[in-house]
């Protein structure tokens, strides 16, 4: 008589003792012999299984997508991004995450022609972008707009490479309108900065696996506090996305060592794009004052 499994595994060496039941027909889940060798595949190759998009890890392993998704959902997690999850969490906050990603660079330097690599990106990051505009939600997208167009206070947040991104977003945003910076700005710290905001301000935030975890609390208290959160992440399993008021998905596998921000990039510049329409006249106003400022300032050197 089997039983049935009553807590999804949670982490790599949970996943490999229900292998173990259902190979011993200890719980009611039923696998074919297809299925367990991706399963052991995926449990003996964590890094990757971790990092690799559902797409490369079929290819991989000589199956369709479709098959890692009816796998995840035959032991229970709801959809491949579940069970990723798993092995993301095995990499702690993603100690090789990006070893991992140079050495397929590695694996692939045999190829003599080295725009093959350039083309490959290429393709990666059209796909990427690809994606990404097939998962916004209209409504969500027009929200976030309004939020970004009208709050009194905007601030924008991003460590590591995800910085540059928070840097280029309040830099557009702040042609558009006034009382938009990066979040740390003047030094004082996150506490100093989040302290001059109010319940309904809004703090953009962007981070994708590895997740950084002061990003993670940063938007986790601002939440707590009525600040509207808009959250740039990876997907609807983030961390970050439990805290945002609006979430947007942007898929980022590619050759690259470390995350890839073309997608990112695009939808930055959507958003910006949709608020200047949205604030119409009083944008143009914004960006000839502006330019009368840069001029002035350029007849005077």
């Amino acid at each position: 008589m089997t039983k049935a499994t009553e807590v999804l595994p949670d982490t790599v060496s949970g996943l490999k003792q229900l292998l173990d039941a259902i190979e011993r027909r200890e719980v009611d889940i039923v696998l074919g012999s297809s299925s367990r060798r991706v399963l052991t595949a995926l449990i003996e190759s964590p890094q990757r299984t971790a990092v690799s998009s559902i797409n490369e890890l079929a290819q991989q392993l000589a199956v369709n997508a479709s098959t890692l998704s009816r796998l995840a959902q035959r032991l229970g997690y709801g959809g491949f991004s579940k069970l990723q999850d798993v092995f993301r969490r095995e990499l702690t906050e993603g100690k090789h995450f990006y070893s991992e990603q140079a050495s397929r660079l590695v694996v692939n330097s045999s190829d003599p022609d080295t725009l093959n690599q350039l083309t490959r990106l290429g393709r990666q990051e059209s796909a990427n972008i690809a994606s990404m505009i097939e998962q916004v939600d209209p409504t969500v997208f027009l929200h976030s707009v309004e939020l970004l167009a009208s709050a009194r206070r905007v601030r924008i947040h991003g460590m590591r490479q995800f910085h540059s991104l928070a840097l280029f977003i309040a830099y557009g945003l702040g042609m558009l309108r006034p009382d938009v910076s990066t979040l740390d700005t003047g030094r004082q710290g996150v506490a100093d900065a989040l302290a001059q905001l109010d319940e309904g301000d809004v703090l953009v935030v962007s981070s994708c696996f590895p997740y950084t975890p002061s990003v993670l609390a940063t938007a986790e208290v601002a939440a707590r506090h009525g600040i509207k959160v808009i959250a740039l992440t990876d997907s609807a399993s983030s961390p970050l996305a439990k805290s945002a008021l609006h979430s947007f998905y942007v898929p980022n596998h590619s050759l690259f060592f470390s995350n890839s921000m073309c997608a990112f990039m695009l939808l930055a510049q959507g958003l910006l794009s949709a608020v200047a329409s949205h604030l119409g006249e009083a944008s143009v106003s914004a960006l000839k004052h502006r330019e009368t400022l840069i001029s002035e300032l350029n007849a005077s050197l």
